[in-house]
Protein backbone atom coordinates (compact mmCIF):
# COMPACT_ATOMS: atom_id res chain seq x y z
CA UNK A 1 0.00 0.00 0.00
CA UNK A 2 2.38 2.11 0.69
CA UNK A 3 4.67 1.75 -1.97
CA UNK A 4 1.15 2.76 -4.30
CA UNK A 5 0.88 6.08 -2.43
CA UNK A 6 4.74 7.01 -2.97
CA UNK A 7 4.54 5.98 -6.68
CA UNK A 8 0.77 8.31 -7.02
CA UNK A 9 2.41 11.12 -4.66
CA UNK A 10 5.74 11.33 -7.27
CA UNK A 11 3.38 10.85 -10.50
CA UNK A 12 1.29 13.84 -9.31
CA UNK A 13 4.68 15.73 -8.34
CA UNK A 14 5.71 15.12 -11.66
CA UNK A 15 2.90 15.83 -13.43
CA UNK A 16 2.47 19.33 -11.72
CA UNK A 17 5.95 20.12 -12.63
CA UNK A 18 4.74 23.66 -15.32
CA UNK A 19 5.70 23.07 -18.60
CA UNK A 20 6.46 26.44 -20.98
CA UNK A 21 4.88 27.00 -24.27
CA UNK A 22 7.08 29.00 -26.65
CA UNK A 23 7.56 32.83 -25.61
CA UNK A 24 5.14 32.27 -22.79
CA UNK A 25 6.14 32.17 -19.57
CA UNK A 26 4.01 30.48 -17.13
CA UNK A 27 3.77 30.79 -13.10
CA UNK A 28 4.63 27.63 -10.81
CA UNK A 29 1.62 25.04 -10.18
CA UNK A 30 1.31 24.99 -6.15
CA UNK A 31 -0.01 22.27 -4.23
CA UNK A 32 -2.53 24.38 -2.34
CA UNK A 33 -4.31 20.75 -0.39
CA UNK A 34 -3.16 17.76 0.69
CA UNK A 35 -4.32 14.64 2.69
CA UNK A 36 -3.99 11.57 3.22
CA UNK A 37 -4.51 7.98 5.32
CA UNK A 38 -2.89 5.13 4.70
CA UNK A 39 -4.07 1.71 6.98
CA UNK A 40 -4.47 -2.16 6.66
CA UNK A 41 -7.82 -1.85 5.39
CA UNK A 42 -7.09 0.65 2.66
CA UNK A 43 -6.14 4.31 1.92
CA UNK A 44 -7.76 7.89 0.84
CA UNK A 45 -5.78 10.37 -0.47
CA UNK A 46 -6.94 14.07 -2.13
CA UNK A 47 -4.73 16.82 -3.34
CA UNK A 48 -5.54 20.10 -5.38
CA UNK A 49 -3.23 22.41 -7.05
CA UNK A 50 -3.47 25.99 -7.62
CA UNK A 51 -4.42 25.71 -10.99
CA UNK A 52 -7.48 23.58 -10.63
CA UNK A 53 -6.53 20.24 -10.84
CA UNK A 54 -7.64 17.88 -8.14
CA UNK A 55 -8.08 14.04 -7.05
CA UNK A 56 -9.64 12.05 -4.81
CA UNK A 57 -9.49 8.22 -4.28
CA UNK A 58 -10.75 5.85 -1.42
CA UNK A 59 -9.92 1.93 -1.50
CA UNK A 60 -11.18 -0.39 0.61
CA UNK A 61 -10.02 -3.88 1.10
CA UNK A 62 -12.28 -6.54 0.40
CA UNK A 63 -11.62 -10.28 1.09
CA UNK A 64 -15.75 -12.13 0.66
CA UNK A 65 -17.01 -14.42 -1.87
CA UNK A 66 -17.51 -11.47 -4.20
CA UNK A 67 -14.24 -10.07 -4.10
CA UNK A 68 -10.76 -10.54 -3.03
CA UNK A 69 -8.70 -7.20 -3.27
CA UNK A 70 -9.53 -3.73 -3.74
CA UNK A 71 -12.31 -1.53 -4.49
CA UNK A 72 -11.40 1.65 -5.45
CA UNK A 73 -13.53 4.71 -5.86
CA UNK A 74 -12.43 8.29 -7.33
CA UNK A 75 -12.54 11.53 -9.43
CA UNK A 76 -10.23 13.53 -10.88
CA UNK A 77 -10.20 16.76 -12.93
CA UNK A 78 -7.95 18.91 -14.95
CA UNK A 79 -8.03 21.97 -17.86
CA UNK A 80 -7.35 20.31 -20.76
CA UNK A 81 -4.98 22.22 -23.11
CA UNK A 82 -7.51 22.69 -25.67
CA UNK A 83 -8.91 24.76 -22.48
CA UNK A 84 -12.11 22.40 -22.11
CA UNK A 85 -12.89 21.01 -18.24
CA UNK A 86 -12.31 17.82 -17.67
CA UNK A 87 -14.05 15.72 -14.62
CA UNK A 88 -13.30 11.91 -14.57
CA UNK A 89 -14.80 9.38 -11.36
CA UNK A 90 -13.89 6.23 -11.63
CA UNK A 91 -14.23 2.88 -9.60
CA UNK A 92 -11.50 -0.04 -9.83
CA UNK A 93 -12.74 -3.18 -8.34
CA UNK A 94 -13.00 -7.27 -9.63
CA UNK A 95 -14.40 -5.84 -13.11
CA UNK A 96 -11.37 -3.53 -13.58
CA UNK A 97 -11.02 0.43 -14.05
CA UNK A 98 -15.11 2.15 -14.77
CA UNK A 99 -14.24 5.62 -15.66
CA UNK A 100 -17.08 7.98 -16.64
CA UNK A 101 -15.96 11.25 -18.28
CA UNK A 102 -17.37 15.05 -18.11
CA UNK A 103 -16.10 16.95 -20.57
CA UNK A 104 -17.75 20.15 -19.96
CA UNK A 105 -20.64 19.23 -18.14
CA UNK A 106 -21.70 16.63 -20.34
CA UNK A 107 -21.39 12.85 -19.09
CA UNK A 108 -19.86 10.24 -21.63
CA UNK A 109 -19.15 6.78 -21.21
CA UNK A 110 -15.51 6.21 -22.54
CA UNK A 111 -15.38 3.56 -25.27
CA UNK A 112 -14.34 0.36 -23.99
CA UNK A 113 -11.40 -1.97 -26.01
Amino acid sequence: MKIILIALSTLVIVCAIPQQQQGQAQAPVEIVKQDSEVDVNGYNFEFETSDGTSRQEQAEYKNDTDQQGLLVRGSYKYVAPDGQNIAVSFVADKNGYQPTEQKDGQNQQPAQS
